[in-house]
């Protein structure tokens, strides 16, 4: 069987963020036969404009779709911002959308984690999160949830948590075994 390609999205630019962080882990600690790619350009990409979203769309456009595209399945990984989805993955959700029925991610699994601050670690944007990715075509896996209060770390690299790591090898697990 060929190697399983995941695409990454990180909702936080901030190069020390915890979720960019969880990407790392994630990414470290995949399954065999899975290779998770992170797409970090998202803070590249144009506000969505339907006046440029054409055959010339911008390059970073082109990018990450082709990206998507290539991909078997997507996890998003983000943080919560004011009580939902930050700027740059909403961007992000709506250059994916385009074209609408035929978006470079419908019928792959898509799975959305994250770690916030506050008791809840980013539960809204991952609902909000999964409710804008769902109504353009990916799968989104809806009983797969990771939302890690960033307190919780005590400032540490998630990679020190093992209860953190387990849970977020086996939530990729479960996205992977949604691939197909």
């Amino acid at each position: 069987m060929s190697e399983l390609n995941v695409i990454v999205f990180v909702g936080s630019l901030r190069k020390a963020s915890v979720n960019r962080q969880l990407a790392e882990l994630a990414v470290e600690s995949a399954p065999e036969g899975v290779a998770l790619t992170v797409f970090d350009r998202l803070g590249e990409l144009p506000f969505y404009n339907e006046d440029i979203d054409d055959e010339a769309a911008p390059e970073p456009v082109r990018a990450l779709r082709a990206a998507a595209g290539a991909a078997d399945a997507a996890l998003v990984i983000t943080p919560e911002y004011n009580g939902s989805i930050p700027g740059v993955l909403k961007n992000a959700i709506d250059w994916l959308s385009r074209p609408w029925g035929e978006s470079a991610l419908k019928d792959k699994p898509l799975a959305v984690v994250g770690a916030a601050l506050g008791r809840y670690g980013g539960k809204w944007a991952h609902d909000e999160t999964r409710k804008s990715f769902g109504l353009f075509g990916p799968r989104v896996i809806d009983d797969l949830e990771l939302s890690v209060p960033a307190a919780s770390l005590d400032g540490r690299h998630p990679r020190e948590n093992a209860e953190v790591t387990a849970a977020l090898r086996a939530a990729v697990e479960k996205l992977v075994a949604n691939v197909g």
